[in-house]
């Protein structure tokens, strides 16, 4: 088995930071809809904008809102308007891995979805 990535959201701006939340990402489903994301799934966050990195969970946003916020411990790693990039990874057996494509979601400044690889 190899842990491989399954999915990427790529350039998602930071619309707000809630410190004073339990925890986690919350994502507008619609972006999850596309990178074929969960709400509770783990995910990577990697701050292109201050190279902070964290692992964290997804909680649903509002939908069509475009809302990308960073909630709970997390929000002392970013800032509105950051840059960052979502990674979903999953375990896959070796003949999986062969056929694998992750799925790239590319999103605009408001959070909407410009190109993918579905």
């Amino acid at each position: 088995m190899r842990f491989m990535l399954r999915s990427k959201i790529h350039r998602a701006t930071v619309t707000a930071v809630n410190i004073d939340y339990v925890g986690s990402i919350t994502i507008d489903p619609d972006l999850l809809d596309a990178a074929d994301m969960l709400e509770f799934e783990q995910v990577h966050v990697l701050n292109l904008s201050n190279g902070e990195r964290f692992v964290t969970y997804i909680m649903n946003g509002t939908k069509g809102s475009g809302e990308v916020v960073i909630n709970g411990a997390a929000a002392h790693k970013a800032a509105p308007g950051d840059k960052i990039i979502v990674l979903s990874f999953g375990l896959m057996d070796e003949e999986s891995v062969v056929l694998h494509s992750p799925r790239l979601v590319l999103v605009d400044e408001a959070n909407r979805i410009v190109g993918d690889s579905a």
